[in-house]
């Protein structure tokens, strides 16, 4: 077949520079892990710190190298194909996709909690509300889908729009906060000693959630072949928007504990809680409501962000016939991967609805989470295992084109080994539960089921993929 009719070919360039940031915003920061840092209380603010340095920057710089030297659709699963072969680059893309079924539900869930606030405090309760948050969520992951569906060139709008609808709550947030912490003071002491971490079993479950906080940088990299010079763009919108986050993150959650002590803050909707306070006490009450709207807006952003980037794995797999090869079918009329988009949105609608049985909304919520860390995680530890062995390869110090990892092999090692240690350190402890469950011991079993099952039923679709690949070399 020729290259010009192949369905990669027909993507369409659709993104420049302030997309990507913008983009990478909206898919990395979420107000939700700003309210549960603040939950968890001042000592996040030096795992914060500590997560930038030892995991945020390393990934960024590792993220840059590999998107420099591989641009090409797919991101993360054509790097770890690039490095071990065929098989581990399909359980990367595998994993690195199906995360977003647990993902998708537990971002809808904390949105929808936050979308409350858009009619004033006196509808906080909605929250609780099960009917409520399954079908806002739904109609908030509806949207998403239709508008990539329709293409990036519309598509790409609503997570612009998400990056700046979910920065500029979080800057109302700062400025109340700092207002009222400098007029009557702050709610919550401050010392250097409490920021320190205090290891217990809950600041231990934590870190995961706040290494998590840090991802999504490498999800634009998914969509390489729908960005103007991509090996220009991507190195300057990382370390941009890189810079933004990291820094919002941790005054943000400063900002919070001034306003609210951590017990009464809410993991989910904390964020406005706190808007809701101060603005009250202030007497702007419709602050509050603007910034509820924002986030909503921004929220859905960063599921549009998600749907866009990932649905793109799946779609490259399906090309190469390792899923079935409709995942690979472009939409003739906006050239967008249309098949790959549903199947994922449908999944994750259907545990979204599964995760809310038999269990309460904050337990669901905990365990969407932890599902989304560990299978998040996979494909990351191959992304710091294959920049390590492509770091070998003679064609990194000859491409001119590519952003290196600074200190040569040296540099690559510290940065891939940083990153490697963090996150295996992050998926084990997202496997204690938290407080509030019953049976810990069932928790545990049912997440180690839940990522085994999934994975199996991965390996059985490559499995198949391959033997249809080799029927049809022995055909031709």
């Amino acid at each position: 077949m020729p290259e010009a009719a192949s369905p990669k070919s027909q993507l369409r360039r659709e993104m420049g520079l302030w997309d990507v940031m913008l983009f990478n915003i909206a898919a990395v920061l979420g107000p939700r892990w700003i309210a549960a840092a603040a939950h968890n209380g001042t000592s996040s603010i030096s795992l914060w710190v500590l997560a930038a340095v030892l995991f945020f920057l390393p990934t960024a710089l590792i993220i840059i190298e590999l998107s420099t030297r591989f641009p090409a659709e797919g991101g993360l699963y054509v790097w770890s194909k690039e490095a071990f072969g065929d098989f581990h680059g399909f359980v990367a893309g595998w994993s690195y996709w199906i995360y977003t079924f647990f993902y998708f539900p537990g971002l809808l869930s904390a949105s929808v909690a936050m979308s409350v606030f858009i009619g004033g405090p006196k509808y906080g309760w909605l929250a609780d509300s099960k009917a409520y948050t399954l079908g806002t969520s739904l109609a908030l992951l509806g949207i998403a889908v239709v508008l990539n569906i329709v293409g990036l060139n519309i598509g790409k709008w609503l997570q612009n729009a998400g990056g700046v609808a979910t920065y500029v709550p979080l800057l109302m947030l700062l400025g109340i906060g700092g207002y009222i912490a400098m007029r009557r003071g702050s709610v919550t002491h401050f010392s250097w000693h409490s920021s320190l971490p205090t290891w217990n079993w809950s600041t231990v479950n934590f870190w995961s959630q706040i290494a998590f906080a840090f991802t999504g940088m490498e999800l634009v990299c998914a969509m390489s072949e729908e960005v103007r010079e991509p090996r220009r763009t991507f190195p300057r919108a990382i370390y941009f928007s890189a810079l933004l986050i990291a820094v919002i993150y941790i005054t943000g959650t400063i900002a919070l504990l001034a306003l609210r002590t951590a017990p009464n803050v809410d993991v989910r909707n904390g964020v406005f809680q706190a808007i809701t306070d101060g603005s009250t006490m202030l007497g702007i009450a419709w602050f509050g409501v603007l910034a509820a709207l924002l986030v909503t807006v921004g929220n859905a952003g960063g599921v549009g962000a998600t749907v866009a980037g990932i649905a793109r794995v799946p779609f490259v797999a399906g090309v190469d016939r390792y899923l079935p090869g409709f995942f690979g079918k472009i939409h003739p009329r906006w050239k967008t991967p249309w098949i790959s988009i549903l199947i994922q949105a449908g999944i994750s609608a259907v545990i979204l609805v599964a995760s809310q049985i038999n269990t309460t909304l904050a337990n669901g919520y905990q365990f969407l989470v932890d599902m989304s860390v560990i299978l998040y995680f996979i494909p990351f530890l191959y992304m710091y295992a294959a920049v390590i062995k492509l770091a070998y390869r003679e064609d990194r110090q000859s491409n001119t084109q590519a952003v290196l990892v600074p200190g040569g092999r040296a540099g690559v090692w510290i940065t891939g080994l940083l990153g490697f240690i963090v996150t295996l350190g992050s998926m084990g402890l997202a496997m204690i539960p938290p407080d509030t469950v019953r049976s810990k011991t069932w928790f545990e079993l049912y997440i180690v089921l839940s990522t085994a099952g999934m994975i199996g039923i991965g390996l059985l679709l490559y499995w198949r993929g391959a033997r249809t690949k080799i029927g049809d070399r022995e055909i031709r």
